[in-house]
C-alpha cells in the first residue's frame, strides 16, 4: 500500500521515522506561513505541518505551497513527511496521535472537496445537523466518529456473534429473500415477476418458515444475519429493512434456546468490553410483568412497582371505583416514597393526571401519607377501615405519595406502566450504564386485537401451544428477551405437527382452503417427520442502539431510510420508467388519467 500508517496510528516511539499519510482535510490553520492541518480517516487524525524553514533543501517548497492551496475541507489528500515530537506544551492529551505531527515533505490532492454541506468534525451534543440533512449527505455523516465508532462496534458485535455460534456447531445459511406472500402480520413489499407476469414475490419479512424447514431437512442449527423486509410505518425503532440474527435449533426445549442466545450474548460482551456479563438472566412471567410493571417489556433498572389494590380500594365509597369494577375492572397502586414525593407539588400532580389520560387512562387518583393516613380531595370517600389497608398493602409511610389507576384491565396496565416510565424518567431514577436483560416468559398463545376483536396471535401462527387451544388463556411456548425496556427479540418452540397447525390457522379464523392456498408447501413439509424445534430472532440494530446510546436504530444503519420510508441521497423511492413497466406488463396511471377514466 501507498500510505504506511493510519491516521490514528503514529506515536512518540515513530520519532524520526519517514510516512506516508492519506486521508481527509479536517481542519486547516495558517500561522504565519506555517500550515497546520488535521488529517482524518476512520482510524483517528494526525496534526501534520507544512514548515517551509524546516523543509530538506532539495524539497521545492513553492510547489509545495502552490499543491497545498488546493487542500479544501474534506478533500482526500495524500502526505509525505518524517514524524516529529510537537512543540513542548501544544501537545492533545485528548487525542492518541496528539504528542507527535508529521512535517510534510510532499503531498497531493487525491480529491478535491466542494464545501461541505455539513459539519464533519466532532460536534458537541445538540449542535448536529437536521436528520433529513445527514440523510441526504449520508456519505459524509459516515465520515463523523461517532458514526464510524458505531458501526464498528456492530461489526465486532457481529463477528463475535458468528464467532460463538460457530464454535456450538451452528452453519451460517442464507435463505431467500424472494419467496411468495403470506399472511404474517406486517405488509409485504412485493417484486413484480417479468418471467411470470402478473405474478408477485414477497420479500422476506423474516426467514421464518424457510428457516422451520431446514430443521425439517435436518440442518439442526442454522443461523443466519438476516436481511428483513416490513411494509410498516417508519419509527425510532423501525426501517422498511431491518437486521436480524436469526436461529433455529431441532431437539431443543426453551431454555436451551435461551441459553444459547445468553452463551452468545456473554461471549460478545466479553470479546467487546473486557468483562463478565452475568447469566442466567431473570425470567418474569407475562402476567407478572404487566401486573407489576404495566408492560410486557419491563424496564427492570428501577423499582415503582405497580400493586394491584382493586380488593381494597373497590371497597371505598367512590363511584368512579364502583363503576369500573362493576364492569370487571381493576385499581392498580404506586408508591411514590416521601424523598421522591417531595418533589411533586401539586401542580405536577395535576400535570400527571393529564399525562394519564394521554396514556389512555381516565386520569389518576392521589394520596398523600401525613400522620399515619391519608390525604387529598376524594379521602372522606375511603372508610378508615379501607384507609387502613391501603396502607398496609402498599407498605406507606408519611410523606409517601400514592398515585392509583383505575379502568380495564390492559389499558390501565399499560397506562399506569406508561406513568411509572414518566415518573422515573422525571424523577432521574434510571440509572445510565446499567443493561438490565431479562426473559418474558408464560406468555399468551392468543390475544384479542383491540380494533377488530378479532383473535389473533400474541407472536404468531406457528408458536407450540403449551395448553389446550380451547383454553381461555391457553399459553404459548414462546418467550421474548427484553433489555431496559425495549424488546430485543422473540422465540419460541415451533409447531412441528401439520394437524396442530392446521387447528391454529383455524382458531384465527383461516379457512382450509387459504390455508391450503397460502401455507400449503409449508403443511406438506411438516408431514415428512418434522422434528421438535424452536429459534429466536434478535433485531441486531434494535440492540445496537441499546448498547451504544443511541435514540434511534437510524444512527447503527449505513443508509438508513428516513421517518418517511425515504431514501434522502438517492431520491428512492422514485419512479420507474414507462419501458420498465411495460416489460413487467404493468400499467402506469397518473392522478390526471384516473380523473379521466372516472
Amino acid at each position: 500500500m501507498i500510505r504506511t500508517h493510519t491516521c490514528g496510528e503514529l506515536r512518540t516511539s515513530d520519532t524520526g521515522a519517514k510516512v506516508c499519510l492519506q486521508g481527509w482535510v479536517r481542519f486547516s490553520r495558517d500561522h504565519g506561513g506555517v500550515a497546520f492541518i488535521d488529517l482524518a480517516d476512520r482510524y483517528g487524525i494526525t496534526q501534520v505541518v507544512f514548515d517551509p524553514e524546516d523543509l530538506p533543501k532539495d524539497a521545492d517548497a513553492g510547489n509545495l505551497a502552490e499543491t497545498m492551496r488546493t487542500f479544501t475541507r474534506e478533500s482526500a489528500v495524500s502526505i509525505r513527511g518524517t514524524v516529529r515530537s510537537r512543540v513542548a506544551g501544544t501537545e492533545d492529551e485528548r487525542n492518541p496521535t496528539g504528542s507527535v505531527e508529521v512535517l510534510i515533505t510532499s503531498a497531493e490532492l487525491l480529491g478535491r472537496s466542494g464545501v461541505p454541506p455539513l459539519e464533519i468534525g466532532d460536534q458537541k451534543e445538540g449542535v448536529l445537523p437536521s436528520e433529513d440533512i445527514r440523510m441526504k449527505y449520508r456519505y459524509l455523516d459516515l465520515r463523523r466518529t461517532e458514526m464510524i465508532r458505531t458501526l464498528e462496534f456492530r461489526s465486532r458485535f457481529v463477528h463475535m456473534a458468528r464467532q460463538y455460534l460457530e464454535s456450538q456447531g451452528f452453519l451460517e445459511i442464507e435463505t431467500p429473500i424472494l419467496g411468495r406472500s403470506t399472511p404474517e402480520g406486517a405488509r409485504d413489499y412485493i417484486v413484480p415477476s417479468r418471467v411470470h407476469p402478473g405474478t408477485f414475490y414477497a420479500l422476506a419479512q423474516s426467514p421464518q418458515l424457510f428457516k422451520q424447514m431446514l430443521m425439517v431437512g435436518g440442518l439442526d442449527r442454522y443461523y443466519q444475519v438476516a436481511r428483513c423486509f416490513r411494509d410498516e410505518d417508519s419509527r425510532k425503532d423501525r426501517q422498511p429493512e431491518f437486521t436480524q440474527l436469526d436461529m433455529e435449533m431441532s431437539f431443543v426445549e426453551e431454555k436451551d434456546i435461551q441459553d444459547t442466545i445468553e452463551g452468545m450474548l456473554a461471549h460478545a460482551w466479553e470479546g467487546i468490553y473486557g468483562k463478565k456479563l452475568q447469566t442466567p438472566f431473570r425470567r418474569i412471567s407475562y402476567k407478572e410483568a404487566m401486573w407489576s410493571y404495566g408492560s410486557d417489556k419491563p424496564d427492570l433498572r428501577f423499582g415503582l412497582k405497580l400493586n394491584d389494590v382493586t380488593d381494597v380500594a373497590g371497597k371505598a365509597d367512590y363511584e368512579i371505583f364502583r363503576r369500573i369494577i362493576s364492569k370487571g375492572g381493576i385499581i392498580l397502586g404506586i408508591r411514590i416514597e416521601s424523598a421522591l414525593a417531595e418533589k411533586i407539588g401539586r401542580n405536577e400532580v395535576d400535570r400527571y393526571i393529564e399525562y394519564a389520560k394521554k396514556a389512555g387512562l381516565g386520569g389518576l387518583t392521589w394520596m398523600r401519607a401525613k400522620d399515619g393516613t391519608l390525604e387529598s380531595n376524594i379521602v372522606k370517600y375511603f372508610s378508615p377501615e379501607v384507609i387502613s389497608s391501603l396502607i398496609g398493602k402498599l407498605a406507606v409511610k408519611d410523606g409517601d405519595l400514592l398515585f392509583l389507576f383505575a379502568g380495564p384491565e390492559k389499558a390501565t396496565q399499560e397506562g399506569a406502566g406508561q406513568v411509572r416510565l414518566k415518573l422515573a424518567e422525571d424523577l432521574d431514577l434510571i440509572p445510565e450504564g446499567v443493561f438490565e436483560f431479562a426473559w418474558l416468559v408464560d406468555c399468551p398463545l392468543f390475544e384479542t386485537d383491540p380494533v377488530s376483536g378479532r383473535l389473533t396471535t400474541f407472536h404468531h401462527p406457528f408458536v407450540k401451544p403449551r395448553s389446550p387451544l380451547d383454553e381461555k388463556d391457553a399459553k404459548g411456548s414462546s418467550f421474548d428477551l427484553v433489555l431496559n425496556g425495549t424488546e430485543l427479540g422473540s422465540g419460541s418452540l415451533r409447531i412441528n405437527d401439520p394437524e396442530l397447525q392446521r387447528s391454529v390457522f383455524s382458531m384465527l379464523g383461516i379457512s382450509e382452503e387459504k390455508a391450503e392456498e397460502d401455507f400449503g408447501f409449508f403443511l406438506e413439509a411438516l408431514g415428512y417427520g418434522a422434528p421438535p424445534h424452536g429459534g429466536i430472532a434478535l433485531g441486531i440494530d434494535r440492540l445496537i442502539a441499546m448498547l451504544t446510546g443511541k435514540d434511534t436504530i437510524r444512527d447503527t444503519i449505513a443508509f438508513p431510510k428516513n421517518k418517511r420510508a425515504q431514501s434522502l441521497f438517492d431520491d428512492s423511492p422514485a419512479k420507474v420508467d414507462d419501458e420498465k413497466l411495460e416489460e413487467l406488463q404493468i400499467m402506469s396511471i397518473a392522478i390526471g388519467d384516473l380523473e379521466d377514466l372516472e
